[in-house]
């Protein structure tokens, strides 16, 4: 399977139908500019329609961070806000920020779009951004070592890019959310799986790629069609009320259900073997 190359992305296939994507500036702490996190989009969205792909598990390049979130100095250099500056009418500045906020809002949010299901590995610095991209992941991994933090009050300005709308969500608790994004306080792996935002914890970093990879592994061996259905009626169960949920259900399994992945997967366990799938 021939796999594109990327600038600041590594993407390789480890085991049959699981993509790895790290994040690949470790000199500079896997910290994002404009030019990655729009490479980033092109990365998800060419994993998301690939047949050989169905499982997918992110992480951060080096030891040292997951990502340690937005390049302050490179935005603080050609960032939106110097673009914008030689604009003097307030209301067309502002809908240049708000242009390049959706955009970079679309680039992350790639993750949540992605049919596949993406496993995120944080470890290390987790700063920002990492919360981010890890909210619009499927399943979230921590090592022991990892240090979380909502961390934009810290640089001025309320995190805009997805963590203050999925944050709530992921882990019921307003009061926790208000806590971290408030005081950008650092929180650990303890922490986080205290409240649900994890799921596992691992010793270090390789441990927790270890237990990403197995459960890819798994997540692979499941008929596809019904392992990118329920992420997709997860998702909207999460952002819609309980009828409106069922109704789109039902519309989804009324296509979904005549797959030959149904029948496959009854005869195999009526006789005890391994159902294989088709690609999707």
């Amino acid at each position: 399977m021939a796999t594109p190359s990327y600038k600041h992305f590594l993407v390789h296939h480890p085991l049959p139908f699981v993509a790895h994507v790290e994040i690949n500036r470790p000199q500079k702490l896997n910290a994002f500019y404009e030019e990655m996190w729009l490479e980033f989009k092109t990365v998800f969205d060419t994993l998301s329609h690939s047949p050989d792909v169905r499982a997918i598990i992110l992480s951060g390049a080096g030891d040292r961070a997951f990502t340690a979130g937005l390049d302050v100095e490179a935005a603080s250099q050609s960032g939106i806000l110097v673009q914008a500056s030689g604009e003097a009418d307030v209301a067309r500045k502002a809908v240049q920020i708000k242009r390049h906020v959706e955009e970079f809002q679309n680039c992350v949010g790639s993750v949540e779009k992605c049919e596949k299901p993406v496993i995120c590995v944080l470890h290390g610095f987790a700063f920002g951004l990492a919360l981010d991209i890890s909210t619009c992941a499927d399943i979230r991994i921590a090592s022991a070592d990892v240090k979380l933090a909502v961390k934009e009050v810290d640089i001025g300005l309320a995190a805009d890019i997805g963590t203050l709308s999925r944050l709530p969500k992921l882990v019921g608790n307003f009061g926790w959310v208000k806590d971290v994004a408030l005081s950008a306080r650092v929180f650990g792996a303890e922490e986080a799986y205290r409240v649900g935002f994890v799921s596992q914890v691992h010793e270090n970093k390789q441990k927790a790629i270890e237990a990403a990879l197995e459960m890819a592994e798994l997540l692979a061996t499941k008929s596809p069609v019904a392992v990118q259905g329920t992420k997709e009626l997860l998702n909207h169960a999460r952002d819609h009320t309980l009828l409106d949920s069922l109704r789109y259900t039902g519309v989804w399994n009324s296509a979904a259900i005549q797959t030959s992945d149904v029948e496959r997967a009854m005869l195999s366990g009526l006789k005890k073997r391994k159902p294989t799938f088709e690609k999707l």
